[in-house]
């Protein structure tokens, strides 16, 4: 096999700029083969592909090696699972799952299944992690370069959204259409980039403001303290209703200070590492010696289209992944433990219990809005489940 089949599940924003980008030939082993949409109107332009009204219809055709999942959240879950046992090859758009229980599920499919006699390739779509500035960061912190760190703050408050957005889809900033708000549809890649760096925290403690500056039931606006075991501590903020906003990651270390922000590594580097330093200097006020070291990266990675094609050699080649499936499960445990801390007011120890969260999380959307709209509103007899998931 020289090219994968690859049929596409959803074909909205980001469903419809996959098939793009496959069409335009910038996805060399990857065929566009089939593709899946509820909406007749999305299904327009790509109605040379054997289109399907469900995404389970594509699954059984038999015309595909692989699908990438880009449908609304709770339906990832559903569809990664009726793909894996169908032995086909699974890239899922972010978040994999809405809520850690289901990433256990989907995970578990995923290990189960194979096509040929060979397990079948599970990746993520965490395109960030192909940008050259994460990248030069992961590899300073794995070579030693920063020494212990000490401090972790990241705010990212510049994913603006208007309310115009959110209008847009029923489905959008609802319990029961999204699973969440920002935690879950603009953050992943933050919270996927957080664990991907430092690994996973032992405690978090978070305050999630609901509607903040929108019309909406979901969170808004998120203040975190993470905790971890050997020492450090972060701070996560992040809104969607800031602007012009601030994508700003600084870390105090033993080696001094680093900071990334606007395109660029700042690391401030002192000759003396600051714990030798603050045990051995007889001056009560004088700090280290620095050096203003740089950094040099250039340009933003090859984002979607990298994890595309990286996806199509781990499928053809064994290649090994950049985002692995199973490492989908992390960001969702973070937002997951961030949400059941402001729910229940109180610090959240990892692992998360997921039972516990998705308890609560079934609360939220027995209440929401949305699925009061759909039941009333969907005439077809259509069984909502194999849409949206189990809610």
């Amino acid at each position: 096999m020289k090219k994968i089949r690859l049929g596409i599940i959803g074909l909205g924003s980001m469903g419809a700029a996959h098939a793009r980008w496959i069409l335009a030939g910038k996805t060399p082993r990857i065929e566009l083969a089939a593709v899946a949409d509820i909406d007749p109107v999305f299904r327009k332009p790509f109605a040379q592909f054997q289109p399907f009204a469900e995404g389970s219809e594509l699954i059984k055709s038999g015309t595909v090696d692989a699908v990438l999942i880009a449908t609304p959240h709770y339906s990832h879950n559903a569809l990664g699972i009726q793909a894996l046992k169908a032995g086909l090859h699974l890239l899922v758009e972010k978040p994999i799952s809405v809520h850690k229980a289901d990433c256990q599920r989907l995970i578990a499919a995923a290990k189960a299944a194979k096509r040929d006699g060979k397990r079948v390739v599970f990746a993520a779509m965490f395109n960030q992690r192909t940008n050259p500035l994460h990248q030069k960061l992961r590899e300073l912190l794995q070579a030693g370069e920063l020494g212990a760190i000490q401090r972790i703050q990241w705010t990212v408050t510049n994913w603006f959204r208007s309310q115009a957005y959110y209008s847009s889809g029923g489905w959008r900033a609802t319990w029961a259409g999204e699973g969440g708000g920002m935690l879950l549809n603009q953050c992943p890649h933050n919270l996927d980039l957080l664990q991907w760096l430092f690994g996973m925290p032992d405690r978090v403690t978070a305050f999630c403001e609901f509607g903040r500056y929108h019309a909406i039931e979901v969170e808004d606006s998120v203040t975190a303290y993470l905790e971890y075991k050997d020492g450090p501590t972060a701070t996560f903020i992040a809104a969607t209703g800031e602007a012009p906003g601030t994508n700003r990651l600084e870390l105090a270390c033993d080696h001094g200070r680093v900071v990334l922000e606007n395109g660029k590594i700042e690391f401030v580097r002192t000759v003396v590492p600051v714990g030798e330093f603050c045990r051995t200097s007889p001056d009560h006020w004088r700090t280290p010696d620095i050096w203003n070291a740089q950094i040099p990266v250039a340009g933003e990675g090859a984002q979607h289209i990298g994890i595309l094609n990286n996806f199509a050699d781990a499928v053809l080649a064994g290649a090994p992944l950049i985002a692995p499936g199973e490492e989908g499960i992390h960001s969702v445990e973070l937002a997951n433990a961030m949400l059941l801390s402001t729910f229940e007011r109180k610090t959240i120890g990892l692992p998360l219990n997921a039972a516990r969260y998705e308890k609560a999380l079934k609360g939220k959307i027995a209440a929401s809005t949305f699925k009061k709209r759909v039941v009333k509103s969907v005439p077809q007899k259509r069984d909502l489940a194999n849409y949206f998931g189990k809610l």
